[in-house]
């Protein structure tokens, strides 16, 4: 029985140890990128040496892949869990309850972040094919806490579903920071019901303008290379969107990229700021176009999804932002986080003119900035079907509620 003890007490020491790094590699991964993270940087984060980590991962890449494949597991068991409630709305209520939960034992250092799935792309085949195949299977399995479809434009509108709740899943850990622990409870509650019953009032009527936005200001050679980049990265990520790539999707020389712009930083910056910009241009046509709050609300989500599918021109997503300095990156989000107030401000605004349903306007608002961010992953589906009914469907997660199956028939 000695030897018995020895050994378990050996693999408990090693899955520890191996639970140790994955978790360095997931806070490394999240503030640097996959393609970021050194070997070192995790070693340092654990107290041990380089060489100790090899004896767990041979390669980088392998490291970046387990703690891929980490967050990708447990959402799944998640998932599975929330799958034991018997109806739709208690399924997607209990994944979000989870989620907070999880949120909260990182919070007093009992638990640790997921890796951010961003660059999944950028890695390498075979490990690539895998995380894709275990990404699509976690999607697959969120899109059931709906049920099985009815019929395809059913199955449609499952899809836009699982995908927002998993985005807002992710982008959670990045505002819930500006609450105390002990409101978390609250905070759930009010974004269960944007989930739940929407924001548009009772017998709103989706009919939003699609506003006429600025075309970018930018010398076309710069504005150029922003659209190249902002495709790019998010596709690949900040690391995978590398400065010879970008030259090469546009046929130039990185000597080009260089004359346009000093350093990928000031790239993915400015990327950033043509972001926003389109953004508070779809808000300000809005206001200025006149109409209730909803009508104003309504048309800039549809104009900035159209802006999504239509890959042409896309709003860079927040991914990019684990590979920028940390006073850039604060400075982006902060960016980001007056948007969404102004936002806030149109729902508040709507709410009291009786044109939106009371909601916590400011929680509404960053569920709408997951929303439009993540939008630019489903163009591929957005493309199965017109255009118009792609955005009303996206946009009804949200606007309409998650169990508001109107859009199926659009």
């Amino acid at each position: 029985m000695g030897e018995i003890d020895q050994d378990i007490r050996g693999t408990k020491r090693f899955r520890a140890k191996r639970d140790a790094i994955l978790a360095a590699a997931a806070a490394a991964i999240n503030e640097q990128s996959a393609k970021g993270m050194t070997f070192a940087d995790v070693a340092r984060r654990v107290g041990l040496n380089t060489t100790s980590v090899t004896y767990y991962f041979k390669r980088k890449e392998d490291l970046a892949a387990a703690a891929f494949e980490n967050t990708l597991e447990r959402l799944d068991a998640m998932l599975v869990e929330a799958m034991t409630r018997p109806t739709p709305q208690e399924r997607v209520a209990h994944f979000l309850r989870l989620t907070f939960k999880r949120v909260a034992r990182i919070e007093r250092g009992e638990d640790h972040a997921f890796a951010v799935l961003s660059d999944l792309r950028a890695t390498e085949e075979p490990i690539k094919g895998r995380l894709l195949a275990g990404w699509q299977r976690v999607f697959r399995d969120t899109r059931a806490l709906w049920g099985a479809p009815p019929s395809r434009a059913h199955k449609d509108l499952f899809g836009a579903r699982a995908h927002v709740l998993l985005e807002n899943s992710f982008w959670l850990p990045v505002w819930i920071t500006r609450y105390d622990p002990d409101q978390y409870g609250r905070i759930e509650e009010r974004l269960m019901d944007v989930f739940a019953r929407g924001i548009a009032a009772p017998g709103a009527i989706w009919a939003p303008t699609m506003l006429d936005l600025d075309h970018d200001g930018a010398e076309p050679g710069r504005a150029a290379f922003l659209l190249a980049a902002t495709r790019l990265i998010n596709e690949l990520g900040y690391r995978g969107a590398s400065v010879q790539r970008i030259a090469s999707e546009l046929n130039v020389t990185k000597g080009s990229f260089y004359h346009h712009l000093d350093a990928k930083d000031e790239l993915v910056l400015a990327c950033y700021r043509r972001s926003f910009d389109t953004i508070a241009d779809a808000q300000e046509r809005a206001d200025a176009g006149g109409g209730d709050q909803w009508q104003r609300l309504s048309s800039v989500v549809a104009t900035l999804l159209d802006v999504q599918f239509a890959e042409a021109a896309p709003l860079l997503r927040t991914t990019a932002l684990s590979g920028l300095p940390f006073g850039e990156r604060q400075a982006m989000v902060d960016r980001s986080n007056r948007i969404a107030r102004r936002t806030a401000g149109t729902m508040m605004d709507g709410i009291a003119e009786g044109s939106c349903r009371p909601v916590d306007a400011l929680v509404a608002a960053q569920a709408l900035t997951s929303l439009q961010n993540a939008a630019f992953d489903m163009r591929k589906w957005a493309a199965t079907m017109p255009r118009e009914r792609a955005i009303a469907m996206y946009a009804s997660t949200l606007l309409f509620g998650m169990f508001d199956d109107r859009m199926a028939s659009v």
